[in-house]
């Protein structure tokens, strides 16, 4: 009899443990998120994606941890969310990797994407001097201690010198 109550406890305490991982998700990195702005990104007349930005204010705080929400109108592979990350991230002016931290990032950025089908989202948490996690659907993909990466990569959208200075203008609730 006992053992059977150790398996029922095990199975229980299994069940539990699941239901716990299942309920994790970026939302807990970024406590009473809330959108800050959005916008949409379409190239030559084909939208690509829609992006949020989410942060525990209404006023963007770079300080602060916040979310990016990238939701998939199309089939992408993780290769050109990967190459298109790096050729963004490498543009940017002030962003001085070197090539073998550009390597060191690629390799990381491999493991936090995936193909991406339309429909899906992927968000990015930037955390303030730690550095970013990615998130599938809900599910924690990839976390990145690096800081330098994480402030690189989120310029892709949010820095000054982005290539999308509109989109960054929505995300951050200018217009």
């Amino acid at each position: 009899m006992s053992t059977w109550r150790n398996i029922a406890g095990s199975l229980l305490m299994l069940l539990c443990l699941g239901s716990m991982v299942v309920q994790a998700s970026w939302r807990t990195e970024v406590p009473d998120a809330r959108v800050i702005g959005q916008g949409e990104l379409s190239l030559f007349g084909f939208r690509i994606y829609s992006a949020r930005l989410l942060g525990p204010a209404a006023q963007f705080d770079p300080e602060k941890p916040y979310a990016l929400e990238l939701t998939y109108h199309r089939a992408i592979s993780r290769d050109d969310l990967v190459e298109v990350s790096l050729e963004q991230i490498t543009r940017q002016t002030g962003i001085n990797a070197s090539p073998e931290q550009l390597r060191q990032w690629q390799s990381e950025m491999y493991k936090a994407f995936v193909d991406v089908d339309s429909g899906q989202q992927i968000t990015g948490v930037f955390l303030p001097g730690q550095g970013c996690r990615f998130y599938v659907g809900e599910r924690l993909q990839h976390a990145i201690a690096d800081p330098l990466f994480a402030r690189a990569f989120f310029a892709i959208w949010l820095g000054t010198d982005t290539s999308e200075p509109e989109l960054r203008e929505q995300l951050l609730g200018i217009r």
